[in-house]
């Protein structure tokens, strides 16, 4: 199938975002002009992220932050269709992912979710490296039949049955801005994750602690590849390390306050 669509699909596509004027514009771009609908959840921007959505041709509707999970699924409650379609604002659509879906709804979809390959977009790059770190997720799914899971720090889709089927195209990911903003995403995201330890009833002790972050360091390194981006992979790396070890030094922090509160 090619790019010229008759007319739109009978999909929804939603995105979650706050703050995200400079990366939206192509999120949006690239999914607007041959999908139905497209719905864009701010949690309360302080930047004209919502200006820029509207004037892009996204209904954008305001709901108060709970949570990853939570802000999706209340994403999934306002698209009209069935099937969905989600991406991050920090997230691009390929042409040739836009091609398939097309051709999976003009046979009509096999499947009740299929899964994509989400792939890393440095800052700096047009086209992400041969050997970029990728996750694949299950992002266009038909709503009656699975959801995102209720939680505050994992969104992940969740079908009522495991059969669903593998996209060949990309998603590009842009998720890196900077070395500052990493720090700071990763800052509030670690605020979060020891939240939810903490609702779990999870300890901490010392050795996970000592051994977090250069374990954590030489997946981000070598497993995740960021070796491939030179000194500039190494400081995604370092930061990426830390942020796992900061999660821990929180609710071992929380740990030690209940303790001694006791």
């Amino acid at each position: 199938m090619t790019d010229n669509l008759s007319s739109p699909l009978q999909l929804s596509v939603f995105i979650i975002a706050v703050n995200e004027a400079d990366r939206i514009q192509k999120a949006i771009e690239s999914v607007i002009t041959w999908a139905d609908e497209v719905i864009v959840v701010d949690s309360g921007s302080k930047d004209n992220t919502v200006e820029i959505a509207e004037k892009c041709g996204a209904t954008v509707i305001y709901n108060e932050w709970q949570g990853y999970g939570q802000q999706k699924r209340f994403g999934e409650q306002q698209c009209k269709h069935d099937w969905i379609l989600n991406i991050d604002a920090d997230e691009r659509v390929t042409p040739a992912l836009r091609a398939e879906i097309g051709s999976i709804f003009s046979n009509s979809p096999r499947y009740s979710g299929y899964k994509v390959k989400i792939v890393d977009l440095m800052p700096f790059e047009k086209m992400p490296h041969r050997k970029a770190w990728a996750v694949t997720q299950i992002r266009l799914y038909n709503k009656t039949m699975g959801r995102f899971r209720d939680h505050i720090t994992h969104d992940a889709v969740v079908m009522d049955d495991d059969i669903v089927g593998q996209l060949d195209a990309v998603i590009h990911h842009n998720s890196t801005r900077s070395f500052f903003s990493q720090v700071e995403k990763l800052n509030r995201y670690s605020d979060m994750q020891a939240r939810d330890m903490a609702v779990k009833g999870r300890k901490i002790k010392l050795p996970r602690l000592i051994t977090e972050f250069p374990l954590t360091f030489v997946k981000a390194f070598f497993i995740r590849r960021y070796y491939i981006y030179g000194i500039y992979g190494f400081g995604l790396a370092m930061i990426f390390a830390f942020s796992k070890f900061l999660r821990l030094a929180k609710r071992y922090e929380q740990q030690v306050m209940e303790e001694h509160s006791s």
